[in-house]
This record gives structure tokens, sequence and C-alpha cells, in this order.
């Protein structure tokens, strides 16, 4: 009977023993099981992971276009984090609005939709399901509203530091009746500029969880790297557009203002332009008016740039419209006037000195239009004269004060003189210590070059050189031009 008893415990414990065993091992191949899964998912989360960064990665070689870019972005980070939808908004140029970039139709609205829409949108919430099909006036009203700071959800992301989670408990009850449950929501900063916000959404069926907001940082980060590369390759495409359209402006322009000087009998006439961009706003020209004068004509177009360059472009049009078989200056300067007056800006103007020689006489006539007074070296007497008829500038008044003020001013070449014309370019050019050239340092060295008896062409670039060193290599910042008349 001990036996029997002894055998039963026995018997009873090894029972027991084998369903412990039996037990650890079902939760060890579950254990197992849920590793294996759990490993599968990891995997799985990684290709996606390494899918979307392969992606990006072809962006900053410049190989995707910016459409194409924002598309990849968002359907990247949606199917990471499995989320319903999502939605890229990029800030616009000047930084004062949210513009929609790229949006899937799955994305529940994170803004909050007008009457008039929902009206045109049928049974909104129940397209938030599981089975949706987005409306057209929905999408159309959401690809085209744009939000400004502080407009919505989004307005608010576009001031954060860092991503933020949202669920029921903090989304506003405005957005969660139009089917709204979780959102990832955050600003896409490189450096210290923000360049957009990216959403992922979900729906009521499917939701986020706290510990995917790490990843959708992570997202965040690496898209906000991907659009400021594209940035930086399109601002750096259109600076090489824009490079290569001035470059053939300047060579247009080049054709504009005259390649040679012109021969005249008794005189030698030399002229220079020497941009402070990559246009002139300054304007020179030789004009034959008849078999027995010749009109020379400088000009200062107010500001630089582009807008200068297109401003000097009609008034060499408009001179050269009214100058043949006209030899009084200031009529000449009158007509101009009338014609660009109608053309110019309200703080745009033209600053001109037009003159005309008699080279078989050797009078002169000189017409001031607001331009720098020219210079008369007379070699007689070694003394040099400024030249300084009353004039105001062009494309102020339409007429009748213009006229009243422009006249003819009458002056005579003798033998070794020089005439020099500049703009105030020259004058106002800046040494290393902010000191101005000045109209009493040109006469100086115009007197010096003069009484060499240098050529025209010589002193011309005696005079540029003079600059030259003066400035001593700083940046230019006007439009230099200068004209010299010497009679032989």
């Amino acid at each position: 009977m001990f036996f029997s008893f002894g055998f039963y415990l026995t018997t009873f414990f090894l029972l027991v023993v084998s369903i412990v065993l039996a037990m650890i091992l079902r939760v060890q191949r579950r254990r197992v099981h849920q590793l294996k899964r759990s490993r599968l998912e990891i995997q799985q989360e990684e290709d996606r992971v390494f899918d979307f960064l392969r992606g990006l990665g072809e962006a900053f070689s410049g190989g995707v276009h910016p459409e194409e870019l924002h598309r990849l972005i968002v359907e990247g980070a949606v199917r990471i984090l499995a989320a319903q939808g999502g939605a890229l908004y990029l800030v616009d140029q000047d930084e004062k609005m949210l513009i929609p970039a790229f949006l899937t139709e799955e994305a529940s609205p994170l803004v909050v939709i007008p009457d008039f829409v929902m009206q045109a949108t049928p049974s909104l919430l129940s397209l938030y399901g599981v089975k949706k099909k987005s409306p057209t006036s929905l999408q159309s009203f959401l690809k085209l509203h744009t939000i400004a700071r502080h407009e919505s959800l989004l307005g608010e992301a576009w001031n954060w530091d860092e991503p933020r989670f949202f669920n029921h408990e903090t989304l506003p009850s405005a957005l969660m009746k139009q089917g709204l449950d979780t959102v990832f929501l955050g600003p896409l900063i490189y450096g210290n500029r923000t360049l957009g916000v990216l959403a992922l959404t979900n729906g009521v069926n499917t939701s986020f969880s706290q510990g995917g907001l790490e990843l959708f940082s992570a997202i965040a980060e690496q898209s906000a790297f991907a659009l400021y590369t594209q940035v930086v390759y399109k601002e750096a495409e259109e600076k090489r557009l824009l490079d290569h359209d001035l470059e053939i402006a300047r060579e247009i322009q080049k054709i504009l203002l005259p390649s040679d000087p012109p021969v005249v009998p008794g005189y030698q006439i030399s002229g220079i332009n020497i941009p402070a961009q990559a246009l002139s706003g300054d304007y020179f020209d030789y004009l034959l008016v008849d078999q027995e004068h010749i009109g020379i004509a400088i000009a200062d177009v107010s500001g630089k740039g582009i807008p200068a360059s297109l401003i000097m472009t009609l008034c060499r049009s408009a001179l050269r419209g009214h100058a043949f078989e006209e030899t009084s200056p200031s009529r000449v300067l009158h007509h101009v006037n009338r014609q660009l007056f109608s053309d110019m800006k309200e703080d745009m103007f033209i600053s001109m000195a037009y003159l005309t020689i008699n080279f078989q006489t050797d009078h002169g006539l000189l017409a001031r239009a607001g331009h720098d007074a020219p210079l008369f070296y007379r070699a007689r007497d070694r003394f040099i004269e400024r030249l300084n008829p009353k004039g105001m500038a062009l494309g102020i008044d339409s007429g009748e004060v213009f006229d009243k003020f422009c006249h003819d001013f009458p002056f005579h070449f003798e033998k070794g003189d020089c005439l020099l014309l500049y703009t105030d370019g020259v004058t106002e050019a800046l040494d290393c210590h902010g000191v101005e050239f000045g109209i009493q340092r040109l006469m100086q060295y115009l007197q010096e070059s003069a009484s060499a008896l240098e050529s025209s062409e010589n002193l011309l670039k005696r005079l540029t050189d003079d600059i030259r060193i003066f400035i001593n290599h700083q940046p230019q910042h006007d439009d230099i031009t200068l004209i010299t008349i010497r009679k032989l």
C-alpha cells in the first residue's frame, strides 16, 4: 500500500511537471513567434525607411522635379508610419503663407471646411470611413487654400520648433467632426529656416500612437534637408539662367553704345562706359547731324541695373529719332523730353548733356538737361571752365517748364582745347576711406593730362587710370562714363 501511494505521488508530480513544461514551452513558442513577427515588422519598417531615404537621395543630386519630391515625401511618410493620409505645405517666397504642395486624397482636412464646401460635399463625415472617395469640391478647396501664420493648426505648426502628436484629447473639436482622430504635425526646419509643414493624419478607424513621434521627427528632418537641397539647386539654376540672360543683354547693350569713335576732321573724340553692374544706366552716343555737324550726347538714368538700362534704350531711340538735321541741341532735348515723359515712372529721370559741333567753323552749342557741367580746358591760358547752362532733367516735366530752362549755350574750340563730358559715377567714386573723387580732383587731373598735349584716347586712358588708382579696388557703386573731345 505504501508502494502504491508513492507511485501515485510520483505520477502526479510528473504530470504537474509535464503540464508546467508544456505551458512554458507554449509561452516560449509564442514569444519566439512574437519576436519573429517583431523582427519582420522591424525589417519591413527598415526597408520602408531605406526606400524613403533612397528617394530623397535622388533629390540631392537634382534628379527629381519639385512636384515629384513633394509626392515622395508625403507618400513615403504615409507608408512608413501606416498613416491614412498626409499633406505637405510649403512657405511661399514672401514667407507670409503656407501653400499646399501635395495632399493625398485620403488625408483628413486639417482646416475647417467652409459651409459652401460642406454643402457641395454630401455626407462629408461618411467619406472618411474605410471606403473613402474624396469629392472634387473638397479636394479643390484643400489644394487651393493657403494658410497664414497662426491660422488653424497648420499655421500654428509653422512657428513650432519640433513636431507634435495630437489625438482626440488635444485636437480641436471642429477638426474631429470632419473625421480627424490622430495627427503627427511638425515644421520642416533646416538651419534657422522653416521651409514648410508636414502632416500625417488618421481617421476614426485607425490611430497613431505616441511612440511614432520620434520616427516622424526623423522623417521631417530628412524631408527638410531634401527640400533645402532642391531649393539650393533651383536657386543655382535660376542664377545661372539669369547670368546667361544678363550676359546676352550686356552684349546687346554694347552694340547700342559706340564701339569706335567718329572720324571728325580736326578733332579727336574718345568715349568709354564702365558699368557698375552687368548692365549700365549710363549712355553716350555720336550722331552725324548733317554734313557739317556732329552731335555728341552723354546721359545718366536714375538708378542702376536692368530698369535703368531699359530706360537708357528708350532715351537712345528718342534722341536718334529727333537729332537728324537738327543743329540746335535744346530743340532736340525738347522733343526727347516730351516723348519720354509719358513712359517714365514718377521716381525716374534722365540727366543729359547734348552738344553739336560745326567742325568747319569750330563753333559748338550745348544744351544741358540737369547733367553734370562739362569741363572745358582752354589751351591758350591753360584754364578749365565749367560749361554750366541752366536745365532740368528729362522726364520730370511734360514740357512747358522744361522748355523754359533748356536753351543752347554757345562756345568755340581753338587748337589744343579739350572738352570733357562725364557722369556722376566719376566724381562720386569712393576710396577705401569713403572719400569722393570729387570735381576738383577731376579738374586737376584733366588740366595735367590736357597740358601734356595727349591724344584724346590717351587722355581718356590717363583719367580712367587715375580713377582706378584712387578707388584702389573698392567696389564700384555707380556707372562711369567719360567722353573727351580734343581740337587738333
